[in-house]
């Protein structure tokens, strides 16, 4: 028995959109003999950047290694700070403390759920030496008064997108915008390596800069060496990493790219059915969408409003009992045991009301009609509707 029919019944919170295509690139590259990162990367990186509308593409095997070196290459280090969303994954933060780095939390926009402009300006300090702005659950957030503000204050600006390939900001995609953007690639965002990440960038130094760091600090990389035939031989300059992706990965990140706009598309279809189906439930408020921005729809978060017959935990318990699989919203970070002990009494409104109230429901590429129907339908019971 197979994983399908096992919970055949169930409504899972995502399924990655993968098949036979790319069981077939991947067997290709092994069978090539050239498994590890080389022609497949290059060429994943290329069509990575050439989508989002950046210059360069640099491949790394997570996005959290992704935002250390956009971090470490933008000057973080010791005894610096850096301006970010309590309101994020773990692995945001978790980032800026390899760079040496401290993270200074700030406050959300509690319709879009992204870093509130105002909250970030409020936080810096002359410790400050960068912003890094989440783009949040696939939404796009406005760059412009980000940018203006780092240029302001002589700052260093980072995106993390890694939820929101695909997604778009003033008619222009997340990753092309306004400064280093960094991308995961794990199976629960827009495309899926299995794990991976990259960093898309206009700037060609802190490309170079990022490759040979990714890959040990090598002045060459293997690829090159091996076309040499053991003529070249690399130098290390400086102390590197083992960041590197694989060109199996790649290979699958390449199909997934070709799939990536039909996956935005039912997405948004999905969005939108929710959106209209949802509309006559009082207690429950669907995803806010700007008027400058797109989304991606990486998930579908909601918000039940106060006076609704059942708290979060109580519906997500309902819903697990009835086979749909839902999630809480995301947690704060100063509430995490990590950092409840190092900004003791440190409140962010917005991003613990978020926390208290929001929730997933499933939404991912061959969610049918049918399924949402179900999921509406079980919404609608356990809030007496």
């Amino acid at each position: 028995m197979n994983v399908t029919d096992l919970f055949q019944d169930q409504i899972p919170l995502l399924r990655p959109w993968t098949g036979e295509e790319e069981v077939r690139a991947a067997a290709e590259v092994i069978l090539s003999g050239w498994i590890s990162q080389g022609p497949k990367v290059a060429e994943f990186e290329t069509a990575v950047a050439g989508y989002v509308g950046a210059r360069f593409g640099v491949a790394t095997n997570a996005c959290t290694t992704a935002l250390h070196l956009t971090l470490h290459l933008s000057g973080v280090g010791p005894g610096d700070d850096v301006v970010m969303p309590s309101h994020t994954c773990m692995a945001t933060a978790n980032a800026v403390h390899h760079a040496g780095g401290r993270p200074v939390f700030a406050d959300i926009d509690p319709r879009t759920y992204n870093l509130d402009p105002e909250c970030a300006a409020a936080a810096i300090t002359p410790r400050t030496k960068a912003i890094l702005v989440v783009h949040q659950i696939g939404l796009a957030a406005d760059m412009e008064p980000f940018a203006a503000l780092a240029a302001s204050r002589g700052l260093a600006l980072i995106e993390d997108g890694a939820c929101s390939l695909g997604a778009r900001s003033r008619g222009r995609r997340v990753g092309g915008i306004a400064a280093p953007t960094c991308f995961s690639f794990h199976p629960r965002k827009m495309i899926t390596t299995g794990e991976g990440g990259m960093i898309t960038t206009n700037d060609e130094a802190l490309a170079a800069k990022a490759r040979t760091l990714r890959a040990t600090g090598a002045s060459i990389s293997d690829l090159e060496r091996h076309k040499a035939k053991g003529v070249l031989v690399q130098k290390y300059g400086e102390v590197g990493y083992n960041y590197r992706l694989t060109d199996i990965q790649a290979a699958i990140g390449l199909v997934q790219m070709r799939k990536l706009d039909a996956m935005v598309e039912q997405r948004t279809a999905q969005a939108r059915r929710y959106d209209a189906a949802l509309a006559g439930l009082d207690e429950v408020e669907p995803p806010y969408v700007p008027p400058y921005a797109t989304h991606a729809y990486s998930s579908y978060l909601i918000r039940l409003r106060a006076g609704a017959r059942l708290d979060r935990d109580a519906l997500l318990r309902r819903m697990a009992e009835r086979g749909i699989s839902c999630r809480s919203g995301i947690q704060p970070l100063h509430q995490e045991p990590f950092y409840e002990a190092r900004y003791s009494g440190v409140h962010f409104p917005a991003s613990e009301e978020a926390a208290r109230a929001t929730m997933f429901l499933p939404i991912f590429p061959g969610l049918t009609e049918e399924q949402q129907e179900r999921v509406i339908a079980e919404l609608r019971s356990a809030l007496g509707r």
